[in-house]
């Protein structure tokens, strides 16, 4: 049924009954599974930290992309332990675009997203899974 599962991660709880869905998943139907990351904007507060030390935007990079480096080794642990190979990737740029881009790339079948049920930013939320269930080019699974 699926021969590439793509499953959006981040460090909150959502994210991470997403991919135990999709490990299940992959595992059942002896599909490949791959992991995306965004690596978003640092917060606009940053631009006040490059005056008391030059070097905190690098240094914030730095710990974001060591933060993502960590979720996929997690992920791709989790998935080991239940018998599915995963492959993590960090991509840079706007959250919807890019996963957007990865799926193209992947040729993926099915995307699987955590649905952030108590998040602040709901709308925002709701306008990124309805834009990436309009233009994927694969199915997307929302999990609660």
């Amino acid at each position: 049924m699926f021969a590439k599962i793509v499953v959006a991660l981040n460090d909150l709880p959502e994210s991470q009954r997403a991919l135990r869905t999709a490990i299940d998943l992959a595992r059942s139907c002896n599909a490949e599974l791959a992991t995306i990351s965004i690596l978003g904007d640092l917060p606009a507060y940053t631009s006040f930290s490059v005056v008391v030390d030059p070097g905190a935007p690098a240094a914030m990079m730095e710990e974001q992309q060591h933060r993502h480096k960590e979720i996929h080794e997690k992920a791709a642990n989790l998935a080991r332990e239940r018998g599915v190979h995963a492959q993590g990737s960090i991509v840079v740029g706007k959250e919807v675009r890019a996963i957007l881009q990865f799926l193209r790339e992947q040729n993926a079948d099915l995307l699987v997203v955590g649905l952030h049920q108590h998040d602040f930013y709901l709308s925002r939320l709701w306008s990124a899974v309805y834009d990436l269930a309009q233009e994927a080019t694969c199915s997307v699974l929302g999990v609660h």
